[in-house]
């Protein structure tokens, strides 16, 4: 595999005046009669032009010469390089791929769109240039391959604390997604710098039923929050009174306590109280 290295350049205003140098050289030989020596100042000359190329700033120029890789130009203004090359320009500057909303399946086999942002920049040209063909692509490809294998590793939601899923951890998927992209581009020569869900939904012909599942669960979870913590206040109540000697229950009516205050914490609607005139066991 290639790896960038510096290429040979001179500083663009020095070569300028050196051009202008041969050439005034040149053109006074040729008035001295002096054809030779003029020939081939004229002709340095117009290798070094051959060789002018502008920098813009977070561009790399990649020099090619007779199919062989030369080096890498990063100096930013004018410079002249190996004359007769070629040479291509390859952008530093921080881009962004969106990719489209992709239909894949969660690891529960459930049908979601996805799709994400890839915040990437070229940090070897030559790797860019020589190792991958058309880098812009393959950054396509292999992100839109990356986010199909992240998004079947984890389910879309689930109500299980301890579970990731992809809509409740947003930062640690993107973390994922982040280092999955990056070992799939290092190849090109590309960083990546972020990676992040922009769209997050299940598909059109199971949206409704799992909206429907949702809601189940949810109140399935909350109903075992709300009778944990109904349990544990009956609990709190009935020893701190037996604690305090407040009252004296036997099992019957600790039971009978229990129930009436379970029914009181955990029912929908207000409970009506009822005036027990006589015996608990008449």
């Amino acid at each position: 595999m290639i790896q960038e290295r510096k290429a040979w350049s001179l500083n663009g205003i020095v070569g300028l005046g050196l051009i202008i140098v041969l050439i005034a050289i040149g053109a006074f030989a040729f008035i001295q009669q002096q054809f030779i020596i003029g020939i081939l100042l004229v002709l340095i000359a117009a290798c070094l032009i051959s060789g002018i190329t502008i920098v813009q700033p977070n561009q790399s120029i990649v020099v090619i010469f007779l199919g062989k890789y030369m080096g890498t130009v990063r100096r930013e203004g004018i410079v002249v390089t190996i004359p007769f090359s070629v040479r291509r320009t390859i952008s530093l500057r921080v881009r962004n791929f969106n990719s489209n909303r992709l239909k894949v399946n969660d690891v529960n086999g459930n049908p979601i769109e996805i799709a994400a942002v890839v915040v990437f920049k070229v940090v070897d040209a030559a790797k860019a240039v020589f190792d991958v063909d058309q880098y812009e692509q393959f950054v396509e490809i292999q992100s839109e391959t990356a986010i199909r294998a992240v998004a079947t590793t984890y389910p879309y939601d689930s109500f299980e604390d301890n579970d990731l899923t992809l809509r409740g951890n947003a930062d640690e998927v993107s973390n994922e997604l982040t280092q999955e992209l990056q070992e799939r581009l290092k190849v090109a020569g590309v960083e990546v710098i972020e990676a992040r869900l922009t769209h997050l939904a299940y598909s059109t012909e199971i949206a409704q039923a799992m909206l429907q599942r949702q809601q189940a669960s949810a109140i399935i979870s909350a109903r075992k929050q709300i009778v944990d913590g109904a349990v544990g206040m009956a609990q709190d109540a009935v020893t701190r009174l037996e604690r305090d000697g407040i009252v004296d229950l036997d099992d019957e009516r600790r039971v009978a306590m229990i129930n009436n205050l379970l029914v009181s914490i955990v029912s929908d609607q207000g409970t009506q109280p009822v005036v027990n005139t006589g015996s608990l066991y008449q």
